[in-house]
């Protein structure tokens, strides 16, 4: 068996880790530069545009980690201290009497004169309301530093950060009500093949209901993307022709199925005839075939049409391009490597993800791994990744892949 972090021969198959390459090669050379400010709270998922620089320290003022007393530990000599003052947060204390303690709460501003905070629980109030201490006191205990997170001039978030609600909320510590980030990217959807039809239309010989397009559409606006709904293009050159010079004012065009070398592929008989078409075979399973080219300027990726396929392409390669589009500088999803509920005996060609999920801390995979059979992912919480020219035995290591690392 191959060890888990070596790729087998894939022959003239292009490797997966190629072809992501190129992509990305290619959206940093057409990086989208415009912006828009929005409110904090409209930030989610977006990213930003300039790099993010602390304009305060934080926190602003040495501050109390714990509900207590704050003293200068010179003033201790065992015997207890009179309170002098009742510090709460928000509040600008005086500075410290000599030879006594203040009362202080959590993140209340430490007075000027006190070099340490003891904790309430290892104090006692005496009758006459003076506190006794009952450990040992250093010096700088249980006070937060001025400055300890963050210092003006710092670095917090470099440009090209895509905003979580982590991201949101330390932005929001730093004051910050409105930022500049990229716009969003314009992506046109469409499908090919007059098979498909859409949900809620009676099926006729030989058609099927179009799952791919609904399926990208709302990934795309979980992406932050702006979507625009292009429909079925029929197996027609004109109308594909005229579908596609509609789209005009987009970043991308995402197709699924239909561009090969056959005569009824028109999407690709239109790339070729009015851009540039270049088809790659991948080393991959399912999504063998993978499309990138240009129509009047316009970049295309046309992903494979049945549906598994659809799903892991666009999670591998379509997603990572279009999160660097926007400057996105780490895009590949997390692997992590657990043992392998399953055996693999036969090793394939190309490398495979598997739909499963993790049980007992082990990967199961779905019992049909049909690229056309995308309840395989809804059963499933992750990708499988097996290895080109690599068997299994149950207890192997694998990569798993979280879906929850590319659905958004």
């Amino acid at each position: 068996m191959n060890p888990a972090g070596k790729p087998g021969k894939t022959g003239s198959l292009m490797p997966v880790e190629v072809a992501l390459a190129r992509l990305l090669e290619m959206a940093d050379a057409s990086r989208i530069v415009d912006r828009e400010r929005l409110p904090l709270a409209q930030v989610t998922g977006r990213v930003l545009a300039d790099d993010l620089v602390s304009t305060l320290d934080l926190p602003p003022w040495p501050n109390s980690a714990m509900d207590g007393y704050a003293l200068r530990k010179a003033d201790w000599a065992g015997e207890p201290l009179v309170v002098s003052q009742k510090i709460f947060a928000g509040q600008a204390p005086d500075a410290l009497k000599p030879g006594t303690c203040a009362r202080i709460f959590t993140g209340a501003p430490v007075p000027a004169g006190a070099d340490c905070v003891e904790m309430q629980e290892n104090t006692e109030v005496l009758a006459d309301e003076r506190v006794r201490f009952t450990e040992t006191l250093t010096i700088g205990q249980n006070i937060r530093p001025q400055g300890q997170e963050t210092t003006v001039g710092e670095l917090i978030l470099p440009a090209g950060t895509r905003f979580g609600p982590i991201e949101q909320g330390l932005a929001a510590s730093l004051g910050c009500a409105e930022l500049d980030v990229i716009r969003k990217v314009r992506v046109a959807v469409l499908s090919t093949g007059d098979e498909l039809i859409e949900p809620g239309q009676t099926l006729g010989p030989g058609q099927i209901y179009n799952s791919n397009r609904v399926l990208l559409c709302s990934w795309l606006r979980r992406l932050g993307c702006e979507v625009i709904d292009a429909g079925i293009l029929p197996d027609d050159l004109v109308a594909t022709r005229t579908r596609l010079g509609e789209l005009k004012d987009v970043d991308l065009i995402l197709s699924t199925g239909g561009v090969s070398v056959g005569e009824a592929d028109f999407l690709g008989i239109a790339l070729r005839e009015e851009g540039e078409l270049s088809l790659w075979k991948l080393a991959i399973k399912p999504g063998k075939p993978l499309t990138f080219g240009h129509f009047r300027g316009v970049p295309v990726i046309g992903l494979p049409g049945n549906p598994a396929s659809t799903l892991v392409t666009f999670a591998l390669l379509a997603r990572p391009y279009l999160l660097r589009r926007q400057g996105v500088k780490q895009v590949e999803p997390l692997k992590v490597q657990v043992p392998a509920g399953f055996d693999w005996p036969v090793a394939g060609n190309r490398r495979e993800y598997l739909r499963g999920r993790l049980e007992n801390g082990r990967a199961i995979i779905y019992r049909n791994q049909s690229s056309g059979v995308l309840r395989s992912a809804a059963w499933a919480d992750g990708l499988v990744e097996v290895l080109e020219g690599r068997t299994l035995v149950a207890g192997d290591s694998v990569y798993f892949i979280p879906l929850s690392e590319v659905i958004s």
